[in-house]
């Protein structure tokens, strides 16, 4: 970030003794779902408290639920999280992988934005749950002087769970600033060209360096109970026509590619078909021995896919007969993927920034 001090001048008309006001910028703050700030028990669970207490995430009366989180899942769901977090963590960093690929998403669109903006703009990262918080970002940015935030939920597709519960946050933040600046927040950008192209081109990438071409390319997008769907939540038909998008962009066959939904959590019933079930009824009934997977409504490789798809599902489909199974990275700080975000942002600051 910008040195909020470096460019800060007493205006013209002030009394000597009045506090230097920093230049006016115009901030933009990436936000992610987050990260505990170690695989120990007590971080985890002090993460997962945050996250599982989130109303948008689980919306049980909390006279039913709380209880229940307490006494029961948080005193052993920390140590299985915690493990899982153990398998991908990086450890030369300190820190887990989504935090270290959001930070670099936020450099490389930092130096493109400031390649067009100059210093007119600030480029920052926060997190829903855990570190860096929200609130903390905003409060950063206003005393570095940023009048107008862009708020950018790194979400592509439109979920209660994932870009609400953050555009809450941000609101939530700003109702602590003295002086508010001018806000706007990012729709979603499921269906956006470049994001389209930049999931097409991976996709083009990981099947050029695979040994024996894959025979479906399952796409794979973060579930959730089918109870919201039916209570107007848009996410499952985003997902859909990302999925379709995707495959008239590949110029592919309906045959080709399926859409599936990971993380099922709870007793209820979740958006199906479940993805650790159809990729080993893939290899089971349909005789697919060599798959694809990818998951499109994550904007950086984190623990649902370098552990959960990358080992979990992987280990689904290979004990049902699979036999090649490519799991295709996320987006992450990809060129491709960063034009995206810068394009969009860019189309967002108009008006403000032309």
């Amino acid at each position: 970030m910008l040195d909020a001090n470096r460019d800060a001048t007493r205006p013209s008309h002030a009394p000597a003794d009045h506090p230097k006001v920093p230049r006016a910028k115009t901030g933009i703050l990436l936000a992610n779902l987050g990260t505990p700030d170690h695989y120990s028990y007590w971080p985890m669970r002090r993460y997962l408290n945050e996250f599982l207490s989130d109303r948008r995430v689980i919306d049980y009366a909390p006279w039913k639920w709380q209880p229940l989180l307490q006494l029961v899942i948080l005193s052993k769901r920390p140590f299985t999280s915690g493990a899982a977090y153990k398998s991908i963590w990086n450890e030369e960093k300190g820190e887990s992988p989504l935090m270290t690929i959001t930070r670099n998403q936020t450099a490389k669109l930092a130096d493109a934005l400031h390649a067009r903006y100059g210093d007119d703009v600030m480029v920052d990262f926060c997190m829903r749950y855990g570190n860096p918080s929200t609130t903390s970002k905003v409060r950063a940015l206003t005393q570095a002087g940023c009048t107008r935030i862009l708020f950018f939920p790194l979400y592509p597709h439109y979920a209660g769970a994932t870009s609400a519960t953050a555009n809450d946050q941000f609101f939530r933040a700003l109702m602590q600033e003295t002086w508010q600046p001018v806000a706007r927040v990012v729709e979603p950008y499921f269906e956006h060209p470049l994001y389209i192209e930049a999931l097409a081109q991976s996709v083009e990438r990981a099947y050029g360096e695979a040994q024996t071409r894959p025979e479906m390319l399952v796409v794979s997008y973060h579930g959730m109970p089918k109870r919201y769907l039916m209570q107007g939540d848009p996410y499952h038909c985003q997902c859909q026509k990302t999925t379709r998008l995707l495959r008239e962009r590949l110029g592919w066959e309906e045959t080709e590619i399926t859409t599936t939904f990971q993380s099922v959590f709870g007793p209820e019933e979740w958006l199906k078909p479940y993805t650790v079930n159809e990729v080993a009824r893939l290899a089971r009934e349909d005789g697919k021995k060599h798959i694809a997977v990818m998951a499109p409504a994550f904007s950086a490789d984190c623990i649902e896919t370098l552990e959960e798809i990358n080992e979990e599902i992987r280990e689904s489909f290979e004990e049902a007969g699979g036999k090649d199974f490519t799991y295709i990275p996320c987006l992450n700080d990809d060129d491709a993927h960063i034009a995206a975000l810068s394009s969009i942002v860019e189309t967002n600051l108009g008006g403000w920034l032309d």
